[in-house]
């Protein structure tokens, strides 16, 4: 049974991640069509056209290796300068161009010269553009206030787990949880803290979340404070006087981050987990984290690749943070869904996955590097700032912006996205990351 939910989580995996690509390009598409511009196609993957449909001046179709997908729009790429769409040159370099340019007018058909895409203003190639990494903004949005709204965060609450019989220093607590002879009691142990209570109110406040108490705790070294807790549905007072400890360090929402202990309050007990649903505020925050951790994450690629080259040549274990691709997200899903967990869980993760994608395909996208669309957002951009300034300086417009003359720098930069997807496959295939 097991093997058979090894492979239903792969299979929602991949449908997941179709429905990505295929999201992303409609913005693309509609946003074309919408200032009309022609598509040609619209396809979901790459290689050979599993199935195809043509729907008035577009064909619509799925290709066999569901790694991405394209809709290809007519005039990319402005003539060249003497007025020309294609001439031949014996540089390769220029040939490049040439080709590029090429392609974008293979399909050109009687009428099309109003329906090019470089001949749209500027702000127009902007939205066209942008609108693709937004839908997947869009869907992340979407998919992570389900999440964090919806099915809930597995995430600590105020009850109580177990309670420490002493106060042993976070160093200590790390490799044993046996109290000397000579320890001191732990401040919930000498106050009458028991697992199950569920804490109410801490030295007056109202408590809601783990975060908050936590927050509290550490702030009140040497103060005795009341407990309030809720103990088998009758609510009892109890009296803790709070000592210092060296305790791991948290960051801002409370999560343990790597560092050296840090002197705290300390009350001495371990929090229960439970599902927490958050409401709109809190999931604001939540995603605003997820975000910047997202764009550190990005920036910190090109670190990482010793990381995977050594994963795969001397077989260091995979860090938790370590880049993985499409393969390594699907078997995720699938050893997620092949665990004996709750279904909420299970569904729980592949929406947390799914919505971590489409996060990352925003902000990828977003590079302003071409083949990407931020590549050409800043080619419009550029070009909108060109002409500007020629109308302040009173110069004669400069015309478009050749997009085409950086096609050399793109096909290097997609040459560097294609070797490092290929080590993060790899890895993923012979020295994958875990669950625990």
């Amino acid at each position: 049974m097991s093997q058979v939910m090894w492979v239903v989580g792969i299979l929602l995996f991949v449908v997941g991640l179709l429905f990505s690509i295929a999201w992303h390009e409609l913005g693309h598409l509609s946003t074309a069509k919408l200032f009309g511009i022609r598509v040609p196609q619209y396809m979901v993957g790459f290689g050979k056209t599993v199935w195809s449909r043509r729907k008035g001046d577009t064909e619509y179709g799925i290709k066999a290796i569901p790694l991405g997908g394209y809709i290809r729009m007519i005039g990319m790429f402005p003539p060249g300068a003497d007025g020309r769409i294609t001439k031949r040159s014996s540089s390769p370099w220029r040939s490049m161009i040439e080709d590029a340019r090429e392609a974008s007018y293979e399909e050109l058909q009687p009428g099309d010269e109003h329906r090019l895409f470089y001949t749209r203003k500027p702000w127009k190639r902007v939205i066209v553009m942008f609108a693709g990494p937004f839908m997947n903004l869009i869907l992340s949005v979407a998919l992570y206030l389900a999440w964090f709204m919806g099915i809930g965060l597995q995430m600590p609450v105020q009850t109580v787990h177990s309670v420490s019989e002493c106060v042993l220093p976070a160093a200590v607590a790390a490799t044993t949880d046996k109290c000397p002879a000579n320890a001191t009691k732990s401040p919930a142990n000498l106050a009458g803290l028991k697992a199950g209570d569920r804490i109410v109110s801490f030295d007056g406040d109202s408590i809601g979340s783990y975060k908050q108490l936590q927050a509290d705790i550490r702030k009140s070294p040497g103060r005795t404070v009341s407990i309030v807790v809720d103990r088998k549905g009758q609510q009892q007072t109890l009296t803790a006087a709070i000592t210092s400890n060296t305790v791991s360090p948290v960051d801002k929402d409370g999560q343990p981050v790597q560092g050296a202990p840090v002197a705290a309050g300390f009350l001495g007990f371990a929090p229960a987990t439970g599902v927490v649903h958050l409401g709109v505020g809190d999931s604001v925050d939540q995603m605003t984290t997820m975000a910047r951790h997202g764009i550190s994450s990005l920036v910190a690629l090109p670190g990482k690749i010793p990381g995977l080259w050594h994963a795969i040549v001397g077989h260091d274990p995979r860090p938790a943070d370590s880049p993985m691709g499409m393969v390594g997200a699907a078997r995720l899903g699938g050893d997620v869904f092949s665990m004996n967990i709750p279904a909420t869980q299970q569904l729980a993760f592949m929406v947390q996955l799914l919505a971590g994608i489409n996060l990352s395909l925003f902000l990828f996208n977003m590079l302003p590097l071409l083949p990407l669309d931020g590549g050409h957002i800043a080619g419009a951009l550029w070009e909108s700032l060109r002409r500007k300034a020629a109308r302040v300086f009173r110069r004669s417009d400069p015309g478009p912006f050749d997009v085409a003359k950086l096609m050399p720098v793109a096909y290097v930069v997609a040459g560097i996205f294609i070797c490092f997807t290929a080590l993060v496959m790899v890895a993923d295939i012979v020295n994958p990351v875990k669950i625990n």
